[in-house]
């Protein structure tokens, strides 16, 4: 079968591709932004890749257009699309047909920390053997793709809230059908397509629903917003989990400021402690509950536990880029407020420990919600952790950053030209320094940049 994908370049596009491809399908796609690292991966799997959208590139017509949620009405492809006739599909339904029907599905949901969190228990199941399917939104170290079919019925999934296509509004994850579901944590995201909290609940609330009674629902305690979900109906087993000393079945007792020790505990004993290279409560939340999900399938949560020391990590999450002459250079995927303050709060707390450096943020707020503004008001408290700050204001984002500048609880500067931010900032760190550049985008190369005016020096 021909399969042509409208939005291919995208993470879970692009994985998505893979998995077809893997499956023995001829794939083709086409993209508004066809560059590296996505492009390279895709077309050394033997994907055809063809830049914009001209109703050209379905031409001979594909078997099926599986079409992106980036996507929507007026755009070319799409129109040649509707008015040929061509059948289509979303990428979720695609993937509930082809890939995750009549298997385990382990799906990673929650506003932040899902691409963290299924990396992680990817991990654990091929390290006990199990050899997972999986489909997540970034690299995992430990694989060096973001897709793969897998040689088992195990398949792990980032289940992202974000809507399935431009004529299906449904949320991508109520389409995976999980018989293990995590939901990571529960805040207001997405202003574009969701107008408030109880919007997203309500899609959370569809997937629950879903869940088999012999199913599992992971979820930590002392989340309102996911108490209030659960309140609306639960049916499967559910287990409680706590990184902060809360009364849980699954609890984390933090043995170094920094996050990269913790002993694990399960209904109060204690099996065994994780000693890796991450840092941060989010992170030892994100692995109790990858732990857990993976005890449902049969992993024994000492052999989970020691797996979790050997984890990588994943591209883009506090990836270390660079360490120049004492001076360590981060590339963080920062979307949200309470994703820059937790990231922050585990490098402060290893800067801490080690009693030398600083900790100095580059930021970008790039994402759909940040760009509306909605966060505008918690920005400025979000860096605390940090001993300096830099903004850049972006191309078209529709307000101020002056505001940002001014409630700063720490140094703060605005910054529009990057080519003056990183001369700026290259003359000013110093060895020890921790540099965490943030945003979810490419933010114009500047991680590059800095990397390459540090080696001159």
């Amino acid at each position: 079968m021909h399969i042509h994908i409208l939005g291919i370049c995208g993470t879970f596009m692009g994985g998505l591709a893979i998995l077809a491809r893997q499956l023995g399908h001829t794939v083709t796609g086409s993209d508004a932004n066809v560059y590296p690292p996505m492009s390279t991966q895709l077309e050394e799997q033997g994907i055809t890749l063809m830049e914009g959208y001209d109703p050209s590139h379905l031409q001979p017509e594909p078997d099926l257009v599986v079409v992106g949620n980036a996507m929507s009405r007026g755009n070319p492809a799409v129109e040649y699309m509707l008015d040929r006739g061509l059948r289509y599909t979303s990428g979720p339904q695609w993937l509930n047909e082809h890939v995750l029907q009549g298997r385990w599905v382990l799906a990673c949901s929650g506003t932040h920390g899902k691409t963290t969190t299924s990396s992680m228990l990817a991990w654990l199941l091929e390290d006990a053997g199990y050899e997972p399917g999986f489909l997540i939104g970034g690299v995992p170290g430990d694989f060096g793709i973001s897709a793969r079919i897998g040689g088992s019925d195990f398949f792990v999934i980032e289940a992202d809230e974000y809507d399935s296509a431009f004529f299906d509004k449904r949320s991508k994850f109520v389409h995976y059908r999980p018989r293990t579901l995590i939901i990571n944590n529960l805040e207001f995201d997405h202003a574009d397509i969701f107008p408030d909290l109880a919007a997203i609940q309500r899609q959370f609330h569809h997937v629950i629903r879903t869940v088999p009674a012999t199913g599992r629902l992971l979820a930590p305690v002392a989340v309102p917003a996911i108490d209030e979900v659960l309140a609306m109906g639960c049916w499967s087993e559910c287990e409680r989990f706590s990184a902060a000393g809360e009364p849980a079945q699954w609890q984390a007792k933090s043995l170094s400021a920094d996050g990269s020790e913790f002993e694990v505990l399960f209904e109060g004993q204690s099996m065994g402690t994780v000693q890796w290279a991450h840092t941060g409560e989010h992170n030892i939340n994100n692995a109790l509950a990858a732990v857990a999900a993976a005890r449902h399938v049969g992993v024994t949560p000492q052999t989970a536990v020691a797996s979790l020391s050997r984890f990588q990590g994943v591209k883009r999450r506090m990836e270390l880029l660079a360490d120049i002459a004492g001076i360590r250079v981060y590339d963080d995927f920062a979307h949200h407020p309470t994703a820059i303050e937790t990231t922050l709060a585990g490098v402060r707390g290893r800067v801490d420990a080690a009693g030398v450096g600083r900790v100095i943020a580059l930021i970008e707020p790039r994402s759909n919600t940040m760009r509306m503004g909605v966060y505008r008001d918690r920005l400025a408290a979000s860096c605390a952790d940090a001993d300096a700050v830099i903004w850049y204001q972006p191309p078209g984002l529709d307000w101020s950053l002056d505001s940002v500048i001014e409630n700063s609880p720490v140094p703060a500067r605005l910054s529009s030209n990057l080519d003056q931010l990183v001369a700026e900032l290259v003359a000013e760190l110093r060895a020890g320094d921790n540099l965490v550049i943030m945003s979810n985008g490419g933010f114009g190369g500047v991680h590059q940049k800095v990397v390459k005016a540090l080696e001159q020096e």
